[in-house]
């Protein structure tokens, strides 16, 4: 009887593991050198995710990347950074803001964000550090912000 039980409640949690891995979504964002949003730009610039969701950046020109901004990711997370002119895998697993920029064009503006959940875990403190950015990419997160 223990034996089946132990199996029953395995069986039950690799159901319910497989559930949340199949309930991930992929977001695609595109780095433009001209978009909607004006020039150097990602669209879209701003993707609401949940925790286990994966944001994939597709460059259209070999001179951008994609990478994480210190400062404003979720405690825990690590900066990471995409090669240039290659596609970024960004994987969230906590809830709060993400702060991504394209290094090249940075002072340009190519800024987003990543908003898993409901983006409150570190808001605050993702908005004084995109306060601080270049003037272009200071301008685009506070736009960001208030969407």
């Amino acid at each position: 009887m223990l034996k089946r039980t132990f199996i029953t409640l395995a069986a039950a949690g690799l159901a319910l593991a497989m559930a949340g891995e199949a309930a991930a979504a992929e977001h695609r964002v595109q780095m433009l050198n001209r978009g909607d949003g004006g020039t150097m730009v990602f669209s879209p610039a701003v993707v609401r995710a949940r925790p286990g969701d994966t944001i994939r950046y597709v460059p259209t020109d070999p001179g951008h990347n994609a990478e994480t901004i210190a400062g404003m990711l979720p405690a825990g997370v690590q900066v990471t950074r995409g090669a240039m002119g290659r596609e970024y895998v960004l994987r969230v697993t906590q809830p709060g803001v993400y702060g991504v920029k394209c290094a090249p064009h940075y002072s340009m503006g190519m800024v987003g964000l990543v908003i898993v959940g409901d983006g409150s875990a570190n808001r605050a403190a993702a908005q004084t550090v995109a306060g601080r950015a270049p003037n272009l990419a200071r301008r685009r997160f506070t736009e960001y912000f208030a969407r």
